[in-house]
């Protein structure tokens, strides 16, 4: 594992932080395109020694502190019977969610099988992946799951979500048990870490928020204390207040609407994230002087001040990135936090 990425968890201060970036492993990296033009994208994540080789790739190559399950967010979703296929439209399901079809969905002892391979991707990228890097997992946020479930997608008003608490609730009894038997799965697999991706919580108004999403993030808080992670998109401080920062977690991950500064006093565990993952887009020559622009204030902190950070993006490398910039990324990070 990896000292520095431990030390973050910990909360012991440290002038270079660990690094890490969601999606890293993905469309904009010409290894990832190398076994893609081979293979599905279904295959790269159900075959584990493929799904092996595309964690392993951006390790290898840009140097990352951690490497991270690859996997897809929506499978908890196929294993409940609801169809998944990746289409060029992007992903689709087999039938929409809704009170009418609920008991459609299946139980835990036909669904758990179908997830085992993330637990087989997990102990062979472990196997493969040099003993000074770490592991983490993810799963789906349950919200962010229930919204794929009844609208297809996290876009648009999400009106049918927003105005169903009944098919919530419903939804929720057959979700959560597969979770965390799906996150026990990873731990089992070697993960140090496992993420909670809720990339459709800020759709949500805070009150809502709490009402309908915070008592089930909490249950599994609780259930894994300690080991979990939690990143939401869009959220603000509205959303994350202090009460759910202080649950177990291992750590918050936040977009790059937030200031990272302000974020190292909300939790306990590690601070994730969050350069805007667009401005690596920026024509290599310019690319550094806006990274250290970001950079130099975090660096200036006392080291007690930002303990626990763990340094990457807002949200997951966008496609086309210039991998030189993912790769001055590290090496600007390392050089200037030393």
């Amino acid at each position: 594992m990896n000292e520095k990425f431990q030390n973050a968890c910990h909360r012991k201060p440290q002038a270079t932080p660990p690094i890490w970036m969601m999606r890293q492993a993905g469309r904009y990296h010409r290894h990832y395109q190398a076994l893609r033009a081979q293979h599905s994208f279904m295959d790269l994540c159900k075959i584990p020694e493929l799904a092996a080789q595309v964690a392993l790739g951006p390790v290898a190559d840009f140097d990352f502190d951690v490497s991270i399950l690859f996997s897809d967010l929506l499978f908890p979703l196929e294993a409940l019977g609801m169809g998944l296929e990746y289409t060029d439209q992007g992903p689709r399901l087999g039938f929409s969610l809704s009170e009418a079809n609920l008991a459609k969905l299946s139980p835990l002892s036909e669904a758990l099988p179908q997830l085992q391979f993330q637990h087989q991707a997990m102990k062979l990228t472990r196997e493969l992946l040099p003993k000074d890097k770490s592991l983490i997992g993810f799963v789906g946020g349950p919200w962010t799951l229930y919204v794929y479930a009844v609208e297809g997608s996290h876009a648009g008003q999400l009106l049918v979500a927003k105005n169903s608490p009944l098919l919530w609730q419903g939804f929720l009894k057959h979700l959560e048990p597969l979770l965390i038997q799906n996150i026990e799965l990873q731990f089992a697999g070697g993960a140090e870490v496992v993420m909670i991706f809720d990339t459709a919580a800020g759709e949500l108004s805070p009150q809502q928020w709490q009402t309908w999403v915070v008592p089930s993030l909490r249950r599994l808080a609780e259930r894994f204390p300690n080991r979990l992670g939690y990143y939401s998109k869009g959220t603000q401080s509205s959303h994350l207040s202090g009460e759910f920062c202080q649950l177990p977690w291992a750590g918050l991950g936040f977009d790059h609407r937030w200031s990272l500064a302000q974020s190292f006093g909300l939790g306990k565990g590690f601070v994730q994230g969050n350069f805007d993952q667009a401005l690596l887009h920026h024509e290599p020559s310019r690319f550094k002087a806006v990274l250290s622009e970001w950079l130099l204030p975090l660096r200036d902190r006392p080291l007690a001040e930002r303990a626990g950070w763990v340094c990457g993006l807002g949200h997951g490398v966008l496609p086309k990135t210039p991998e030189q910039n993912v790769r001055a990324f590290v090496q600007l990070v390392r050089e200037v936090c030393k």
